[in-house]
Formats: structure tokens, sequence, C-alpha cells
């Protein structure tokens, strides 16, 4: 293999180009991105870039030295419109063309959106460029903020705008925020974390329309009601960047289906980070946008699925001044409960947070942890090493990453949500 091109100048793309190197491959490495930008950290966009707190050189994901030695032909600002596994080619939208033995398609996701959210005042927030945009609006005085959507992302950058004095409403058509992975008893955590700071949140009620001729000006709720709104933020999830792969014969649902080694159909092309269905499961978050690359860039350089990789999934956020970390696989009907810590009468995390065990047949599954991070980080090793299985039957502890602005102790592995 003389030639490997990485599709998405991501977390997810960088980490892959280590890999390459780091597991022998000396050939051409061309990574491609939409971008114009190298890769960076999405998580801050949300958090401490938003409220002005971190600097935007701090977001970059490798320095000088780092890009220097991967010895990477970088097209940066520039789509890739195609993939012709036959002629193992990327199609650029300018025209060009790069030949390749192997590709690892790493092109993320984009941002769910809103029929008319192309008004002035209505946001996401994905990209550097996003968070941009977003900082300047919210640096021009008072602003009556309506957040769409009550996941990480909407929950992160309504505490943000709080943080900045605005006046904030949170809108989520479930009946709790969070609900699908935390579960109703814990996802009410989270609800009374948006009341303590200070923010509206309406639940079980969806967006009828977004008010105003160029610029917004409200949100018709479908309960018949109406926010005036200077500034709208759409975070009601994500879909996989796959487009530009209709008609390369990969296999297409939700993102590119991959085997539980990260190989699609064609045993020269891989997948990784959000962009990826591994074994049934795509996860948006940093764990697999960090942890994938290492196997599939093996099974890539082998040139067929020799590793796989059973990780157990990890993300945190943080609302409020508050740190909501979780690992593992809940689903409805697990027990929960709180082993360390407490909740309050009001719904609160206690003073030192707390610590809750999801458990289903008599074994943990999962664990949540707020405002506990040495005793959750602990949790979540024990169930590596319960879970931790490679695909030729061994265990091991996977080594997880140190997210750059994660506040833990240095010897607690931390990873984030992707975001």
């Amino acid at each position: 293999m003389r030639t490997v091109t990485i599709v998405g100048a991501s977390l997810a793309g960088l980490y892959a180009a280590r890999e390459l190197r780091a597991q022998g491959f000396d050939g051409r490495l061309v990574i491609v991105g939409e971008e114009p930008h190298h890769p960076y950290d999405r998580p801050p966009l949300s958090k401490d870039f938003l409220t002005g707190r971190t600097d935007e050189s701090r977001l970059f994901l490798a320095d000088a030295d780092e890009t220097a030695a991967l010895d990477a032909e970088w097209l940066l600002g520039v789509r890739a419109r195609g993939l012709d596994p036959r002629g193992r080619t990327v199609l650029l939208a300018d025209g060009r063309t790069v030949p390749t033995d192997g590709v690892v398609i790493a092109t993320g996701a984009a941002p769910r959106r809103l029929p008319g959210d192309g008004l002035a005042g209505v946001h996401t927030l994905r990209t550097l460029d996003d968070a941009r945009a977003l900082r300047a609006e919210l640096t021009r005085g008072p602003r009556r903020v309506v957040v769409i959507g009550g996941g990480f992302i909407g929950a992160e950058t309504a505490s943000s705008c709080a943080r900045l004095g605005h006046a904030v409403t949170v809108v989520e058509a479930a009946p709790l925020p969070l609900l699908p992975p935390l579960g109703a008893r814990m996802a009410t955590v989270c609800a009374a974390l948006h009341r303590r700071g200070g923010v509206g949140l309406l639940t079980g009620t969806g967006v009828a329309a977004l008010r105003g001729t160029a610029t917004v000006t409200g949100v018709d709720l479908t309960d018949g009601r109406t926010l005036p709104a200077d500034v709208v933020i759409v975070g009601i999830g994500a879909v996989p960047n796959t487009a530009w792969l209709a008609g390369s014969a990969l296999a297409l649902h939700d993102g590119v289906l991959c085997d539980d080694g990260c190989v699609t159909a064609l045993p020269q092309v891989v997948a990784v980070g959000d962009v990826t269905r591994v074994g049934g499961t795509r996860a948006e978050h940093w764990t697999s946008a960090t942890e994938q690359p290492r196997v599939a860039v093996a099974n890539l350089l082998a040139g067929h699925t020799r590793v796989t990789a059973r990780t157990v999934p990890y993300f945190w956020s943080d609302q409020y001044d508050s740190r909501i970390q979780f690992a593992g696989r809940s689903r409805e009907g697990d027990a929960v409960h709180v082993t360390e810590g407490e909740i309050t009468g009001d719904g609160l995390p206690g003073p030192s947070g707390f610590l809750a065990r999801y458990e289903r047949d008599g074994r943990t599954v999962a664990v949540l942890g707020v405002d506990r991070p040495r005793a959750f980080m602990r949790a979540r090793r024990e169930l590596q090493r319960v879970e931790g299985q490679r695909g030729d039957g061994r265990t091991v502890a996977p080594t997880d990453p140190v997210a750059p602005a994660d506040p833990v102790a240095p010897t607690d592995p931390v990873v984030s949500a992707a975001l």
C-alpha cells in the first residue's frame, strides 16, 4: 500500500493519521478536509470557546511540529464528492482526483436543520465557523435566546448563554431532557440543572415554525404558544456525512456500515468516528473518534479484519457548573441505584455530587457520575475490565487519550462527548 487518503480532517481523521505513522505506514498520506481548518477540538465550542474563556488557538489538536512529523499532504477547504473504489480514486468537488490504495472515511456528521433556519439569528453549533458566528452575536448585548433541543449540544449551549447573561429558554420535544441516554430518573436531574441555571425549560412540545422575514423574531410551538427570540440555536441532532459516497458500492444506513473492525464491504476502505456504524451502532462520542482509528488502521494495513474492539461507550457534558459523565450501555427497564453521594429533594446533585449504577440481571451495565469524577472513573474502569474484548478473545483495558479541556486529574484517562 503506497498511498492512503483520509477523507475528513477531523478528530477521527487526525487520530487515523497518527495511527498510520505509528503502525509503520511510510507511504504517501493525503488528508482531505471540507473545512479550511486543521483538526480542532469540538467539545469546547459550546462551552469555554463560546463564553470567551478559551482562545481559538487552544482548540487545535496538533502543533506545527506534529503536523510536520506526519508528513501528510493537506487538501483543506475542499469537499470530497465521490469515491470510485474500482479506480481507487477519491473525487474532489474542485475537479481534482486523488488516486489511492486505501481510504479512511472520517467525514463526521452535519447538524439536522429546521425549515426556515436560513433566517439571520438562527444558528447551529457544529463547526468552528458556527461557533465564531454565534459568539459574535452573543456579544452584541442582551438577547432572548431559544435553544431547540435539550440534548448535549442544546444543554451546553444554553448553559453558556445563561452564563453570558442572556435570557434563555430550552424547548425539548421529549418529556425530559436527555431522556434516551440517561433514563427518566436521571433525566430529572438534568431538568433541575436547567432550573438552577435560571433557564426556562419547556418539555413535551415541538417547534411548528420559525417566525421572521429576514431575521428571526420568534419560535412557534406545536402547542400554540410563541416564544419571542432574537437568537435561535438549533440542536436537534446530526446526520452522518455520507451523501458523497452514493454510488460507491459501500453500504450506507445512518452511516457507513462496518464490521466490528471498522472495515466496510471493501477491505481497502475503513471508516471511523461519527460517520461510521460499527457492528450496528453509530456513536457520536469522542471515545469512538479516538479509539476506532487504532483498530481501523491495523485492519486497513492488513487488508482484512484482523482485530476488533469492543469499547465501553463514554461521554461527558458540562452544564451549569456541573460535570455529567456516563459510561456503558443502558436501556429502558434497567434498575438505577445511587451508590455514592446523593440527589437532593429538589432533584439536584448533593454538595459532593453522586454516582449512580444501572443494573440489569444482577450486573452493572452503565454508570453515571455527576460532580464525582474520581468515583466515576473507578467505576468506568471496572466496566472496561469486564467488557473490553478484542476480536481474538483477549481482554484488554483500552488506553484512552486525555482530552485537553478535561480538568480531571491527569492520572484519570478521559475522553469527551462527540460533538
